[in-house]
């Protein structure tokens, strides 16, 4: 499977890897497995989705930071292993909803990136996956994600 050439078919251009917001590596790798650090919705230097789930944003705009907060998740893959043709599984993902109080919805939120995940990966994108909520995220980012990946 040549899957730069299904992001390109899919129109999707992975972002540059972000650079971490604190001191702390984006990825270690340890033989097989990539544990992929927090990332989150910010696209050439901004957040695209800023506040809570719930209050401040829809579900659907919610899911659109989850998105994006793959996206970068995967550049930051790509960097570590150099091809994302290396990827046997996607084996877990942590999401992180900034979530209004009374706001329940945080699986259909990071759903955004699991579709993502399966779109491009098919049966080597399904995961396992935890979808919390959380009272605030840095630079009130609406989704932070993190992504361990076994890969060849």
């Amino acid at each position: 499977m040549h899957i730069e050439k299904k992001l390109k078919n899919m129109a999707i251009e992975l972002p540059l890897p972000p650079q971490p917001g604190g001191k702390y590596l984006p990825y270690q790798r340890t033989r097989h497995l990539v544990y992929i650090s927090g990332q989150i919705c910010k696209l050439d230097g901004e957040i695209r989705y800023q506040g809570k789930v719930g209050k401040d944003l829809t579900e659907q705009q919610g899911k659109l930071a989850a998105r994006i907060a793959c996206l970068n998740a995967l550049s930051v893959l790509k960097m570590a292993i150099g091809d994302l043709d290396k990827v046997v599984k996607i084996v877990n993902v942590h999401g992180y909803v900034n979530s209004a109080e009374g706001f329940t919805s945080q699986p259909n939120v990071i759903n955004g990136a699991s579709e993502l995940l399966i779109d491009i990966f098919g049966e080597r994108g399904r995961h396992s996956r935890c979808a919390l909520a959380v009272n605030e995220l840095p630079a009130n980012s609406t989704v932070e994600l993190e992504m361990i990946v076994e890969v060849d």
